[in-house]
């Protein structure tokens, strides 16, 4: 790790309570170099896997950054958007070493979200297994989803995108076009997935009416599972995710298009999920992580999700499903941050998206 300390203080704060006090944090930088790192995660040997969206999976063991990306992982699709996306090691990973990568896999003209099963072992992966792919290609380069999550019961979560031009999709069984899916881990659907046996609808998909979500977190003490997605200009939302629900999108939305002109005259419609939270301007959220760690007693339970566009960490603090008070963090760095994690020695990690990205570590100012 290197010994220079970034000194970083809470940039502002958007609260809905006023007890908020603001703190001094400690911002450490663990590893530079990576081309704009998209996801991080632990193995149980300590050691920390990192993707980077050009299409290498690194290992971090000891505060360094192995030089030799590993091997044996399949070339994804790279543009704009495009690249690798998630690595989740499996939750027996210390028995069956199984590991889980996310990707956009194709060509400009035909490409689509990928996920993929390979077991880790001496920097490599083996037995790589395709166990998703998107229903429909896609020819633009933006919108994939790509997060994935374990739910309590071994299922595998993993969000999918609208692909952008594709939105109207997104409202339809019949195309895993802006939807959750709910897979077992050879990749079949479970058959508690809520529209098996439907008609006209893919029975992977767990919840629809999504735009591109790319944060998600399981609350176990309380069963909740939280989501948020991205909106065009405003509208980004924090969702609350149940089996079988239609998030909206794009027929409800607190965002307009690009151009500015109205994508729908309604926020909410009957039989249509409300978000619990809407940001506008958008603040482009991106990785999630639920705080459990000791570092930080006074953010137990929160919720903490990164903003590419606010350039700040935002600590949630939610009572009975409900968000009670927001707060910003280290906004004051100017880096647009990727990923959320916190760690196992309680200290809360980002991943900076910028193509000389970093792994930060965060610890209260002593």
């Amino acid at each position: 790790m290197r010994s220079a300390v970034l000194r970083s203080a809470i940039l502002w704060a958007l609260v809905i309570s006023p007890q908020v006090a603001a703190q001094d944090l400690d911002v450490s930088v663990v590893v530079a170099g990576l081309e704009h790192p998209w996801s991080l995660a632990w193995l149980p040997d300590g050691r920390l896997l990192v993707t980077e969206r050009a299409g290498r999976l690194r290992i971090v063991a000891d505060g360094r950054l192995d030089p030799d990306p590993v091997s044996g992982l399949p070339a994804p699709h790279v543009r704009a958007q495009a690249g690798l996306f998630e690595v989740l090691p499996a939750p027996d990973f210390a028995d069956s070493g199984e590991t889980y990568l996310s990707m956009a896999d194709g060509s400009s003209g035909a490409n689509r979200l990928r996920v993929i099963r390979a077991r880790l072992e001496d920097g490599a992966l083996e037995e790589v297994t395709d166990i998703f792919s998107a229903s429909h290609p896609q020819d633009t380069s933006v919108h994939y989803g790509g997060r994935m999550l374990f739910l309590p019961d071994g299922t595998l979560l993993v969000t999918v995108g609208d692909g952008f031009d594709y939105r109207e999709e997104a409202q339809s069984l019949a195309s895993h076009w802006g939807t959750i899916v709910r897979l077992d881990r050879d990749g079949s659907a479970p058959a508690d997935n809520p529209f098996v046996g439907v008609d006209d609808a893919l029975p992977e998909i767990f919840t629809y009416g999504h735009r591109n979500i790319q944060g998600f977190v399981h609350d176990r003490e309380s069963a909740r599972l939280w989501s948020h997605e991205h909106g065009p200009r405003g509208g980004d939302e924090l969702n609350l995710i149940e089996a079988g629900a239609n998030y909206g999108w794009p027929a409800a939305t607190h965002g307009v298009d690009y151009s500015g002109a109205r994508i729908t005259p309604f926020q909410e419609l009957p039989g249509m999920r409300a978000p619990l939270r809407v940001w506008t301007p958008a603040i482009a959220p991106s990785g999630m992580a639920l705080y459990d760690g000791d570092l930080f007693p006074e953010w137990q339970g929160d919720i903490l999700m990164g903003g590419l566009v606010s350039r700040a960490l935002h600590r949630l603090r939610v009572t009975d499903g409900e968000v009670v008070e927001e707060e910003l963090l280290v906004g004051d760095m100017d880096r647009r941050i990727r990923d959320v994690r916190v760690g196992p020695d309680g200290a809360v990690y980002l991943l900076t998206d910028h193509s000389d990205g970093e792994l930060l570590r965060i610890i209260p100012a002593q």
